[in-house]
């Protein structure tokens, strides 16, 4: 981690400790006293504070850095989406993904409810994993004989959830990378399946057991496909921090339930020709550089995230100086040593969460033609 990285993550993540303290203290104190009386009526404050959280992640990606991020999809998709409940289908390009598709949550006015399958590790990082723990995450540990009856009953349980979700699944079971891709490429050969080039091999399990599951309320399949503009680097936490922007297209197709098929293996079939489908879109994006569908122009950053942060801003300043006062950090050596302790969390935080992020070392030196810079 750079220099630079290191001095923008301090005060960065001092206010989001303060703050996402505060909101797992709320969820804590909702869970205990709310939850058993009305599940409704917990889901809908957890939401609304656990956005506040969310909020702030959006606005590291979108104003802080300038990531740039533009909608491909057709009209009617784009008046549905927010307003019912859905299914997403991305593939997984990058350690931001998770911070994309809030990012569109709060785009098209859902991000109280931008649920996510993911590794069961995350639920554990400080702050962060605590407070997916009660948003209702829905966590795996990638071991079908643990992870199918987790799934079922975690889908399950969002049949009376009291306003439109979405739940997003990575199919592909982890992100894209140079070693990924020649596995999935070694993979396919051996198997005489389509050789992939921007995407991988899904793992139809975990799909089919959504879809079964989450039909019979689920209305919609959203297929969403990433693609980096070409120059651009993959987005990331790191990058995020250092300032460094990114051009993201997304294009969404839209399915009904009712269109997929019934079986387990026509379902499983499926998913896989859909990822065919997103190889080639890919392909074509790489040569061009566009969509066939038309640009969303009125899909822009909103200023909720900014304004969010400013509060919070302030709300942290007038806590740091308040504290400053009261225990005087900054006018004994006891204060500068709590100070020092109080820095050197935040950073020992920081740290956590980009070792969490970071790619691992890669033995393929092989260029993503998708990610552009890996």
């Amino acid at each position: 981690m750079e220099i630079s990285a290191i001095v923008t993550s301090v005060p960065l993540s001092l206010m989001f400790i303060f703050i996402g303290t505060i909101i797992n203290l709320i969820q804590v104190a909702c869970y205990l006293t709310i939850r058993p009386l009305s599940k409704s009526t917990f889901r809908r404050i957890n939401g609304a504070v656990s956005e506040v959280l969310w909020l702030e992640l959006v606005w590291l990606m979108e104003w802080w850095s300038g990531c740039e991020v533009k909608l491909h999809t057709d009209l009617k998709t784009y008046r549905l989406m927010g307003k019912e409940h859905a299914l997403l289908m991305p593939n997984h390009v990058a350690d931001a993904d998770t911070m994309l598709v809030w990012l569109l949550a709060q785009r098209m006015g859902c991000l109280r409810s931008a649920l996510i399958i993911s590794k069961k590790s995350t639920q554990y990082l400080p702050i962060f994993g605590w407070t997916t723990w009660f948003y209702e995450f829905i966590f795996v540990d990638r071991n079908w004989a643990k992870d199918g009856s987790k799934l079922k009953s975690s889908f399950q349980a969002l049949k009376d959830f009291p306003i439109p979700f979405w739940v997003t699944i990575f199919a592909e079971g982890t992100r894209l990378t140079p070693d990924k891709l020649l596995e999935a490429q070694t993979f396919a050969s051996t198997k005489g399946l389509a050789i992939p080039k921007n995407v991988l091999i899904p793992r139809t399990k975990g799909f089919v057991t959504a879809v079964q599951s989450l039909r019979s309320f689920v209305p919609a399949l959203y297929d969403v496909t990433i693609a980096i503009q070409k120059g651009h680097p993959s987005p990331s936490l790191l990058r995020f921090l250092k300032r460094q922007p990114c051009k993201i297209k997304v294009h969404i197709k839209r399915y009904s339930m009712k269109e997929l098929p019934e079986s387990d293996e026509g379902i499983a079939q499926w998913c896989r020709n859909r990822f065919i489908a997103k190889d080639a879109l890919l392909d074509k994006f790489a040569a061009t550089g566009r969509f066939d569908e038309e640009e969303i122009t009125d899909f822009r950053r909103s200023t909720k995230s900014l304004i969010v942060f400013l509060i919070t801003l302030f709300l942290f300043s007038v806590g740091a100086w308040i504290s400053c006062q009261k225990f005087s950090l900054l006018s004994n050596r006891r204060g500068y040593t709590i100070l020092a302790t109080i820095v050197g969390t935040a950073a020992i935080f920081a740290h956590i969460f980009l070792e969490f992020t970071k790619l691992p070392p890669q033995k393929c030196k092989a260029t993503l033609q998708t990610n552009g810079d890996t």
